[in-house]
């Protein structure tokens, strides 16, 4: 639990990063400007259609939808805005490690385009495992249980492997995962409830990608696990002599 706890305030911490605020004010607007898509087109949608003819019916019937669609975006907020976030939170992958582990070599790190295909696999399960949950609103003692706990294991899993496949072949990295699973899945239902309070959830991303960073090297370096993928080609330490991956790095805290 020390360990999450640490995790969590380094990344908090990281939000005083030039390069990691500018990721925030990108990811902060793109947030908004879904919504603010949504809103419109919902409301361009319901003013060109009349789906009931009764006036005060019709009155009432655009306000059930309107609020119906908030309810609806606020649930699938988590998934939605992970998936965005995705495409650009290499860059607070980068922030991290330049900053508390500068003895790390570089990485190719990942390209929009190989993004692309896993972010939209990871959204449209997550939309639809969640769609699936609906119908345990009617039992509100056991719905946040059920939520968080699912968001939790979806989120925790997409941010560590965002994190880990930089470094680890596949299966090291599922090797890994599945070693330290517990604190893992507590982490994203951290994650999760961060996504679900309003306007924490604006840089709940990069608080989640900041602490799997600072997670990921604890526990690699507590199994004494190295890099497993070759570093990018012609690439050195930033400091330091230890040129060989496959060896543990040696980490700063700051």
């Amino acid at each position: 639990m020390a360990r999450l706890i640490s995790a969590y305030a380094k990344a908090f911490g990281q939000l005083s990063d030039r390069k990691t605020r500018s990721v925030v004010w990108t990811a902060v607007g793109w947030s908004v400007a879904i919504f603010i898509g949504l809103y419109a087109s919902l409301k361009v949608i319901l003013s060109v259609t009349t789906f009931i003819a009764i006036g005060w019916l019709e009155t009432l019937f655009d306000f059930v939808v309107q609020f119906g669609v908030l309810l609806l975006t606020w649930f699938l907020f988590p998934a939605v805005v992970t998936a965005v976030g995705a495409l650009m939170l290499e860059k607070v992958v980068v922030a991290v490690e330049q900053r508390h582990y500068p003895k790390l070599l570089p990485t190719p790190g990942m390209t929009f385009k190989d993004s692309l295909g896993p972010t939209l696999k990871f959204l449209g399960t997550t939309v639809g495992l969640n769609l699936l949950t609906l119908p345990l609103l009617l039992i509100p003692p056991l719905f946040p249980f059920v939520y968080y706990g699912l968001n939790g294991y979806l989120l925790s899993r997409e941010y560590f492997e965002l994190v880990a496949l930089r470094r680890l072949r596949v299966q090291d990295a599922q090797a890994l995962r599945l070693r330290w699973r517990t604190p893992l899945l507590i982490a994203g239902v951290g994650f999760a409830f961060m996504l679900t309070v309003p306007f924490l959830n604006l840089i709940a991303p990069i608080i989640a990608t900041a602490a799997t960073v600072h997670l990921f090297e604890a526990w690699r370096r507590h199994d004494h696990l190295g890099d497993t993928l070759a570093p990018r080609p012609g690439t050195t330490l930033n400091t330091g002599s230890n040129t060989n991956p496959n060896t543990n790095p040696t980490v700063t805290d700051t």
